[in-house]
């Protein structure tokens, strides 16, 4: 039975999307399975599963899992990448015999390849290419890497004692570029949000920041630094020559047939540049609203905020939390046939499709206040300012949002009504905020507790006194412990911990009499609101996260 007739029978897919993808499919060359995975059609999990119901093989999870020393030196990682599979154990009741992860089991080339490679006997399972690439990565990246060190190493000593080289190689086999791609695309399979490339003393250091720590990867020597520099900034269409200025740069690749985004950064440092690559992917910032991981009372009032047709909204928080997230959930969620979203951001952090997105650019002097005053021309419904920085800004949004339209911005404040002073602060008058403003939005990210190895204890009164518990009572929390799925570290992941502030119409009064932020908070809780740390303390009672983690992301003096 073909793939696609069974995913139909399974229920998964339908007939007019199967004809889609066979007419997509026509002279790519690609496996349906392939072409309906990128179209979103389907999920590769779901093609994993399909199989397994038809071929009756086992379907193994490859997160976690520790592959043996002599089993891993079996196989050349170019054979396993070709055919996508990974040996994952010998069988344990018969030595001979292989366990071999495959995207498509059914490919026997490959089985017969390995076979003969390894002189044992295959037995096939399947697994997600995602999961199998993850994989080969975890195993074998950091040998390929420094395999093309030394490789980049030896061809330049070649060059200086003017050995001739042999033929001219394609530039994608340098030994540079193979060097930084599979830097990216580690670091897009380990879950990281930012690559740093660090020129130290003596050597160079790449850390991954996942789930908001940083973690070294590798170290090379510092030879390879001007290299790979180099060959960032031909990828991110930056200056090659210029090397005492910052400069900025941003592309686009493909890894594991996903699109991502990177904005790059280069600064000169003592010893060298330093490169931080941001890594954003399109899918990752337009979520569905209800995975932003508010509560149902906090949904609700999202969606009470959202649906009104003029006003200006916040989201608030430092750099880093989640914000940009945020406002892109939101305004995929508004955005309909019927209205018109203008944004302006510094910088577009992922395209959206039927948005406008404007980038700032002050050589041209388009700065967000030029902008801005040029889009109410335009005729828009809903206005997205990436950041609210100077008074100038401050005040076309807020007559902006009295003029009828929905703006929604961010800043940078610690809580909900920190945002209504510092908006006072940049010069503009009370009684626009109280009129303008719908609401604030204050955010911050926590990593979640891996469920896998959390470990479970009774609270002590310190903990109780923090998670404002009385001590007679009995609570029990969770804390990290750490195992292969979670690299060690005890967490997984990470979500948002929100303070929602609805404005009502006793808060409109408090802020136009200039009322104190305590008199404010008081009425904002009377309305409903819960603060940051109150929701993070729902967060590690409930298992979610630990007390570290919550006490990082919230102050209360």
């Amino acid at each position: 039975m073909r793939l696609g007739d069974l995913l139909i029978r399974q229920d998964v897919l339908t007939e007019e999307k199967l004809k889609k993808a066979l007419e997509l499919q026509k002279g790519t060359g690609k496996k349906i399975g392939e072409v309906l995975v990128e179209n979103g059609f389907i999920t590769e999990e779901m093609i994993a599963r399909a199989l397994q119901t038809q071929l009756g093989l086992k379907m193994i999870e490859l997160t976690g899992v520790t592959i043996p020393k002599e089993v891993r030196s079996l196989v050349s990682v170019n054979l396993l990448k070709k055919y996508q599979c990974i040996p994952f154990e010998l069988d344990p009741y018969n030595a001979n015999i292989l366990h071999l992860a495959m995207a498509d089991p059914m490919d026997m080339a490959a089985i017969d390849d390995i076979s003969i490679v390894t002189n044992l006997q295959v037995e096939p399972y399947i697994a997600t290419p995602r999961d199998i690439l993850a994989a080969i990565d975890r195993c074998y990246g950091a040998s390929e890497n420094m395999d093309a060190a030394r490789r980049f190493t030896r061809e330049r000593e070649q060059l200086r004692g003017n050995v001739e080289e042999a033929a001219e190689t394609d530039v994608s086999d340098a030994p540079i570029v193979q060097l930084v791609r599979s830097l990216i695309e580690q670091a897009v399979r380990q879950r990281a949000s930012d690559i740093h490339i660090e020129a130290l003393e003596t050597k160079v250091r790449v850390r991954y920041r996942i789930d908001g720590a940083l973690y070294e990867k590798m170290v090379y020597d510092n030879s390879l630094l001007p290299a790979i520099s180099t060959r960032i900034k031909i990828m991110g269409g930056m200056d090659i020559s210029e090397k005492r200025k910052p400069q900025d740069g941003r592309m686009s690749v493909m890894v594991d047939r996903r699109e991502y985004d990177i904005r790059i950064s280069s600064i000169p440092t003592v010893h060298g540049e330093k490169i931080v690559m941001r890594i954003s992917s399109k899918l990752n910032l337009t979520r569905d609203i209800k995975e932003l991981g508010l509560d149902q009372k906090e949904m609700a009032t999202l969606q009470h905020m959202l649906a009104k047709p003029y006003g200006i909204m916040f989201v608030t928080g430092p750099t880093g939390s989640g914000k940009s997230t945020t406002l892109y959930t939101a305004l995929s969620a508004l955005n309909k046939e019927a209205v018109n979203i203008v944004t302006v951001e510094d910088p577009v952090e992922a395209d959206l499709e039927g948005i406008n997105q404007i980038q700032v650019n002050n050589k041209v002097d388009l700065t967000f206040a030029s902008a801005l005053r040029s889009i109410l021309r335009q005729d828009p419904d809903i206005i997205m300012i990436g950041e609210i920085r100077d008074q100038e800004t401050a005040s076309i949004a807020v007559q902006a949002s009295i003029t009828g339209h929905l703006v929604v911005s961010t800043m940078h404040t610690n809580n909900a009504v920190g945002t209504l002073n510092r908006m006072a602060d940049m010069g503009v008058a009370r009684y626009l905020i109280s009129d303008a403003i719908i609401g604030v939005i204050a955010q911050r990210l926590v990593r979640k507790l891996c469920p896998h190895c959390r470990k479970k204890h009774p609270a002590t009164d310190k903990e109780k006194l923090i998670l404002k518990r009385s001590l007679a009572e009995e609570v029990e929390i969770y804390e990290p412990g750490g195992c292969k799925l979670c690299n060690n570290t005890g967490y997984f992941g990470r979500t948002g911990v929100f303070e929602i502030m609805e404005v009502n119409e006793e808060m409109r009064k408090l802020i136009a009499d200039d009322a104190t932020t305590e008199e404010m908070i008081a009425a904002a809780k009377k309305n409903g609101m819960h603060t940051l740390r109150e929701n993070g303390i729902r967060y590690v009672l409930e298992g979610v996260t630990s007390i570290g983690e919550m006490l990082k992301a919230s102050y209360e003096e």
